[in-house]
This record gives structure tokens, sequence and C-alpha cells, in this order.
């Protein structure tokens, strides 16, 4: 408002005062130099004003999480399968679906970042971005800045997505927080009071323990994770979801527990993932679901590498 309030004033003065020298008790202005000034505070103006639209992109073992991200304000994101033996053309197609879908031109993306925790299709994902949107993508990896002090024996080890997802909950939370990641597998992630990235845990996720309990019985079926009405089930496929619910969500609640008492103190607790709905409802212990962390954290990382 400021720069626009400036530039009306100048256009009076031009239009109103004769070629040569504005003076003031204050001070004394070239005409001809105040095209110039048009010009840098337009280009000031402009550059505060212009979109910043990225496609955030966040590669699980089980599923591709893609979002689109305008001005740091979430426009969609979606679920996609993942599946290594898909080309770029395929990828490529599912997300000029996603845009149509939602009414969003593609000339509109000004930048790509990918997270991912499946290596041999990142290449294959970057191919598909550049095909349709002429971008090249940035990979949250070695030598990308998140501002995270990573205290662990290896930092580079640290899987990408729980480095997002701490930026972003350092950014949204604050510290200390737990946050747990309801994916493939469940895992935990820990910023200490003093900001720091200090550990976690990796556990065999809801649907690993299920698909295995499945297939290693000959008479249990496969079911839907739907939450029974009691804990203690009536028939075979109520016995399951209780105990496969119930498990998990006591198993996050004793993690907490343990936690905090190495820690010597208590922090806030936050889930994301496409299974956190399912199970941190029947949690004893507040724990709030945020199932746009992985994005935001995203969204926060591509903007510190692009200063």
């Amino acid at each position: 408002m400021v720069e626009l309030a400036l530039l009306l004033a100048i256009t009076i003065i031009m239009g109103t005062t004769p070629l040569g020298t504005i003076r003031t008790p204050f001070l004394s202005i070239s005409l001809v130099t105040i095209p110039v000034a048009i010009g840098a505070i337009l280009s000031v103006y402009v550059h505060k004003r212009r979109r910043i639209m990225i496609l955030a992109i966040d590669v699980g073992n089980t599923n591709i999480v893609v979002g689109c991200i305008e001005d740091e304000k979430i426009l969609f994101f979606e679920r996609i399968a993942t599946d290594t033996l898909k080309t770029e053309l395929e990828y490529a197609a599912t997300l000029n679906v996603l845009f149509e879908l939602y009414r969003i031109e593609k000339s509109a993306v000004t930048g790509c970042i990918i997270s991912s925790v499946v290596p041999p299709i990142n290449r294959t994902l970057q191919m598909a971005i550049d095909k349709l949107f002429g971008l090249e993508c940035m990979i949250v990896g070695p030598g990308v800045k998140t501002g995270l002090n990573i205290l662990m024996e290896n930092p580079a080890q640290v899987g990408a997505d729980l480095i997002v997802n701490a930026v972003a909950g350092l950014h949204l939370y604050g510290a200390p927080l737990i946050m747990i990641d309801m994916g493939t597998a469940t895992t935990v992630s820990v910023l200490d009071q003093n900001k720091n990235y200090i550990g976690g845990m990796i556990i065999p996720g809801v649907r690993v323990s299920l698909d295995s309990l499945v297939n290693r019985t000959s008479q249990l079926p496969k079911i839907s994770l739907d939450s029974p009405k009691k804990i203690l089930g009536k028939n075979t496929i109520d016995c399951m979801k209780s105990g496969i619910i119930y498990s998990q969500a006591a198993a996050i609640d004793g993690i907490i527990d343990r936690i905090w008492e190495e820690l010597g103190y208590e922090s806030p607790v936050v889930a994301t993932g496409g299974l956190s709905s399912k199970i941190i409802p029947q949690c004893k212990h507040e724990v709030t679901v945020d199932n746009e962390l992985t994005l935001v954290g995203l969204s926060l990382i591509y903007e510190k590498n692009k200063k």
C-alpha cells in the first residue's frame, strides 16, 4: 500500500508540474529521475505480489501424496499409488488429471519439491514433472537446507519424510514435540526443548501388521479398518478389528509415556499419515491429527532453498 501511495503521488506530480526540478523545503527532485524511481517501486511491488505456486510430492512405500500449494495455502492434496513400474508418461497423465480435476492451470506452477523414501521412483517423477510442467524438481536430501539441528549418528540416513515432518512440526507446534507418521511403517520422531532432532522409532505399520496376520493364518479373512463398536468382539471380523486398532492405539499411548519418561518432561504430540485418523481417536493421550503436516514441511523447505 505504501508503494502504491508513493506511485500515485509521483504520477500526480508529473501531471501537474512542468519538466525540471521539484523543490520543497525538505528536498529537491529532478523529474528525470522519476521514471527510474517508478520502475524500481513497481519492480518491488510486483515481486511482492507475484504468486508462488509449488507442486509438493511425498513418495511413500504405499502411497504418493501430491499437493499444490499457493502462498502457503494448500489448494489440494491427494494420494496415488506408489508404483515403480509406471513410466514418466503414466505419472504425468495422473498429475494432469489432478490439475484438471481441481481446475488449476499447470502454467501457474512455479516450482516443485519431492521427498521420497523410494529412490528408484525419483528419476521417473522428475521426468514426468519436466514433461508436464517444464520444471526441475528439488529433492529433499543431503545439501538441501532444512534449518534442523539433527543429533543422530549419521544424519544422512534420516528419512526425508521424517525431516520434512520435523521442519513442519517445529514451525507449527514448536518444541519439544513428538511426531508420529502412520504409513506403511509407523515412525516416531522427537524434537527436544532445544529444538534439536534427537531420534525416534520405526514400528511395523498398521496394514503391515494386519497383512502379516492374514497372510500367515489360514482362516482369518481380509478386513477393513473400521473402528469396532466394542473392545471385545463377538465375531471373527470384529475381534480382528478390535485387536489391530486398539493394540496400535495402546502402543502409541505406551510409546508416548516412555518418551516423556526418557526426556524428563512432557511434550505435545502430533500425528499424520493416511491411517492416523483411524487409530489416534482411540488413544488415551491427547494427540493432534494433522494430515497436511508433510506438505507444509515441503513448502517451508522449498522457501528456505529458493531465497
